[in-house]
């Protein structure tokens, strides 16, 4: 059954530019669109109007990619645990329910225009050191390397991180901790990623530091928003790799 909303809207015009909250009436939005879906239905109605469209991130719609990133109701991702926003349907909402839509917030994802925010931050972080050395050419056979079951799920587990930032606008810090230690997890596990297990947990902290991000103190927000439910274990497992990391280096 069609429903009527109100959204409250972060609107930005550009990175410099001072954002506010405007509002915005959602009028016959079917239960069964997706959030995302249900903003298309204002835009084109913005549109006819003459206005400017809400900008906000998208791509596979299907969970894949984390590029819906938006903050639902103060939530990264909305409530609902374990999906991104265009995973989000409306009939999880009420008729006359107002819904606030703001971009990540955190200094390293600056924002680009209303609901999109530059996460760069998390390529550059990925390119100082998350790679591992190995043959190229004909595809290696999938038994040549035997991995322990164990470690190869937990690699897995860690290898589903999507990199859409929630971990960091659901930390009152702004720590990509959780973001980082996947990466550097998913490879520490794997045989493929020994030879720069030391190199590549320095470089990505390092990374991480530089770009601005804020510490971990161990509230498990970034848990808790995680669409993969990624586990902070692995930023225990990260912590003490660059200890011996630290060390190595310093006596070596």
């Amino acid at each position: 059954m069609p429903m009527n909303l109100t959204l409250k809207v972060w609107r930005q015009s550009g990175p410099k530019a001072q954002g506010k909250i405007e509002t915005y009436d959602a009028k016959d939005i079917p239960s069964e669109a997706s959030f995302l879906e249900m903003l298309d239905i204002v835009n084109e109605r913005i549109i006819e109007k003459g206005d400017e469209p809400i900008h906000f991130d998208h791509d596979c719609r299907e969970g894949i990619c984390g590029m819906c990133s938006l903050t639902i109701n103060g939530i990264p991702h909305g409530k609902e645990r374990g999906i991104t926003t265009c995973q989000v349907h409306m009939r999880k909402f009420s008729e006359g329910d107002t819904i606030w839509i703001e971009p990540f917030r955190a200094n390293p994802f600056p924002v680009i225009r209303d609901l999109i925010v530059d996460r760069t931050s998390f390529d550059r972080i990925v390119a100082s050191g998350g790679y591992i050395d190995v043959r190229t050419g004909s595809a290696v056979d999938a038994n040549a390397t035997p991995i322990p079951k164990k470690d190869a799920d937990t690699a897995f587990d860690a290898a589903a991180c999507i990199g859409c930032g929630a971990c960091v606008a659901s930390c009152k810090n702004g720590s990509a901790m959780l973001f980082v230690a996947a990466k550097v997890s998913h490879l520490g596990h794997l045989p493929q990623g020994q030879p720069e297990r030391n190199k590549r947990v320095l470089a990505m902290v390092r990374q991480m530091d530089s770009e601005g991000f804020g510490n971990c103190t161990n509230q498990y927000e970034c848990e808790a928003a995680c669409p993969k439910e990624i586990s902070v274990d692995h930023i225990a497992r990260m912590n003490r790799d660059y200890t011996k990391a630290v060390l190595v280096e310093q006596f070596a």
